[in-house]
């Protein structure tokens, strides 16, 4: 048996709290993106980032690789779920008014195939499909640079605050 390790750093949470809580969502989204604040520690731990940001649209990237398989071999289910939970809560953020906040009220996630470990790029893409002031949707899918889909979701978020 070979041991094998992985180091990674993340920043204190708490700043991209503070700044949350005073920026509109597309402005802190791009912050992050563009490294004017960190890269928060879950997306750290599971190695994808933020690459696109529009109103109502995001795109995340990362590289599955073998420290997230599961013991039969496979990328685990919460890779899929960790990617594209972000890709669908962060186009919503996109859409929210500083002051505003969200959380999830429902996700569902359908996996079709098997994450590649070869390197390929994989993305989570998602979108706005209702942006309700109190309830809204998105949807999101995992896929290659070539389109090929991986895995497909949607979810409904609770707004908070005035926007």
């Amino acid at each position: 048996m070979t041991d094998r390790n992985r180091t990674y750093t993340w920043a204190d949470p708490s700043l991209n709290a503070e700044a949350g809580r005073t920026m509109a969502g597309i402005d802190f989204l791009r912050a992050m993106m563009d490294g004017s604040l960190p890269l928060p520690a879950f997306q750290a731990t599971l190695d994808y980032v933020l690459i696109e940001v529009g109103e109502g649209r995001v795109v995340f990237e990362g590289k599955p690789a073998e420290y997230l398989l599961n013991p039969l071999g496979a990328v685990h289910g919460g890779y899929f779920a960790g990617m594209l939970d972000s890709a669908l809560g962060c186009a919503i953020h996109s859409r929210l008014a500083a002051g505003q906040t969200y959380t999830t009220l429902e996700f569902k996630l359908n996996m079709v195939r098997a994450l590649p470990t070869d390197g390929r790029a994989i993305r989570a893409i998602g979108e706005v499909v209702h942006p309700g002031r109190k309830i809204a949707t998105s949807e999101a899918r995992l896929e290659d640079e070539s389109g090929k889909l991986y895995a497909h979701a949607t979810c409904s978020c609770m707004i908070f605050g005035d926007g």
